[in-house]
């Protein structure tokens, strides 16, 4: 069986569980924090950063661009990438978008404050960083909504690994509480089908020691 070294609430590791669980290969959940600097895991990935996956043939990928790839190399059904040049290429921005931009302007000010600085012991929330997350949600819920003009999926007709990401953002903020649903319908149903789906049931099953629990509506599958 496959092991996956995380953290439960990093989108980057989300990504990968959905991943893993769309295409329904089994693995074994192991929690790392990485900040803790372990020498053990360290030797599995001197950038000292989750996501880890060690094969079941003992292979070891780090980084989730780098996991989700080889998964889609190596066990295609069911797709995460369109086999269209174009819409290959859009879907590999729109993982980019959330991984990058959505993630610095967003779920870093939000979560990395909320929940990782507390975790890591790493002193009190900044209001100033809270209240930039809060203002730059609805900027890429605009976005998100635009995409899904004509749409039911970010980048094409089908599900897409570009899905995957938004959802794996969307939900880590979800969890906090953090994400205006009322006020962007489309994101809400879209992210309603999106957690509707088998493929994300673990993710609705995490809980953070220590923390309140998630709202009512997060594991509610008809919101």
């Amino acid at each position: 069986m496959h092991r996956l070294y995380h953290l439960p609430l990093s989108p980057a590791c989300r990504k990968v569980r959905l991943a893993l669980a769309e295409k329904k290969i089994e693995v074994e959940l192991i929690e790392e924090r990485p900040w803790e600097r372990r020498l053990d895991f360290l030797r599995l990935n001197p950038a000292g950063r989750v996501p880890v996956l060690i094969t079941d043939k003992g292979q070891t990928l780090a980084g989730a661009n780098a996991i989700t790839e080889f998964l889609e190399e190596t066990v295609p059904e069911p797709p995460l990438l369109p086999k269209d040049p174009f819409q290959r290429a859009e879907t590999r921005r729109l993982v980019d978008w959330f991984d990058d931009k959505f993630n610095r302007e967003v779920t870093e000010n939000l979560l990395y404050e909320r929940v990782t600085k507390r975790l890591a012991r790493q002193g009190y929330p900044d209001g100033a960083c809270l209240k930039a997350g809060s203002q730059n949600i609805r900027v890429h819920l605009d976005y998100v909504t635009y995409l899904l003009e004509g749409h039911n999926w970010l980048a094409g007709p089908k599900m897409t690994l570009a899905d995957i990401a938004a959802a794996a953002h969307l939900s880590c903020l979800d969890y906090l509480g953090d994400v205006p649903w009322e006020e962007y319908p489309a994101v809400r149903d879209y992210y309603a089908v999106m957690k509707s789906r088998p493929f994300f049931r673990s993710l609705l099953a995490d809980h953070l020691p220590g923390f309140p629990r998630p709202p009512a509506h997060y594991a509610d599958l008809d919101f």
